[in-house]
């Protein structure tokens, strides 16, 4: 299956870094979002190469024409299940329909659309320029070269890919982050460690190994041996909750969305949402520089 052309739906941060970055590998891109404002501010965002290369629409007919159609919108089951069941009127029916949600069930959304065999996962990260990993999740239905067509589009635009070949909540990415976060909220919950403290052991420890190995290949280096005999004690002790984390909850009922809001687990007000943000992006440039620019 070959994609030329592609419609990105939503123009927020990802839908217009979206658009950037399949502009700039040369494919035909059409922006849509349903308030010309969202668009007029992505255009400003977009990079000048790409900008004038991109079409920018409100209108849902430009759905009808196309190969790939990539959803970026709210993330909200109910409000994803409607515009796809108002997308269905305007898409042909071998067009591709692609989700960038971060862990709502595919099996579950391709209900709102006719074939839903040619629907499927395609789930970004933010920042999608510097951030290479892509994750294509199948529903039950989803056809092998629909699930190969987005693989190769991936490749195309230098991303690296992974085949999710079951629908579960969170795909791959999003379940190991939260296993990693309810640990760390109970050990700070505990008072074994501060929030400070938990962030520090990330950044120093685990994540700096694990951009280089990941967990399997770090467990092939330490010896199973040893990893075999540190689970023996371990897993019996850690976090089992299937509750949402007692701080994670304290914050979100207050309003204390992060950088967004100027306040999470910490203080982003007086510009400290705009210099966290710069000191994020420079360090991860600085990684992906030493670690993937050729």
């Amino acid at each position: 299956m070959e994609i030329k052309k592609i419609v990105i739906a939503g123009a927020g941060t990802m839908g217009y870094s979206m658009a950037d970055i399949f502009a700039k590998y040369g494919y035909d891109v059409v922006l849509y979002n349903h308030r010309q404002e969202t668009l007029d501010k992505a255009k400003t965002k977009i990079s000048e190469d790409s900008r004038e290369k991109i079409a920018y629409t409100v209108d849902m007919q430009a759905f009808g024409d196309c190969d790939l159609i990539i959803e970026n919108i709210i993330e909200d089951f109910d409000k994803k299940f409607a515009f796809y069941q108002e997308l269905d009127q305007y898409v042909k029916d071998d067009t591709i329909i692609a989700t960038n949600t971060s862990g709502l069930s595919i099996n579950k959304l391709s209900e709102a659309v006719s074939h839903p065999e040619r629907f499927i996962g395609f789930h970004w990260f933010n920042p999608p320029t510097l951030i290479l990993l892509t994750e294509i999740i199948k529903n039950d239905h989803t056809r092998d070269d629909v699930a190969k067509a987005i693989y190769d589009l991936a490749l195309s635009i230098d991303k690296k890919p992974v085949l999710v070949n079951k629908d579960v909540l969170g795909f791959a990415a999003n379940r190991l982050q939260l296993a990693v976060v309810r640990e760390a909220l109970s050990l700070v919950d505990a008072g074994v460690v501060s929030k400070e403290g938990i962030d520090d052991v990330m950044k120093y420890g685990l994540g700096f190994r694990w951009a280089c190995l990941g967990p399997l290949e770090t467990l092939d280096f330490g010896g199973l041996d040893t990893f075999y005999h540190v689970s023996s004690y371990l897993m019996p002790d850690l976090e089992d909750s299937h509750e949402i984390p007692k701080e994670l909850a304290e914050h979100y009922e207050r309003g204390e969305l992060g950088v967004k809001t100027k306040k999470g687990f910490y203080d982003y007000a007086n510009g400290k949402d705009v210099e966290a943000t710069k000191a994020r992006d420079t360090k991860l440039q600085k990684l992906f520089d030493a670690l993937y620019k050729e």
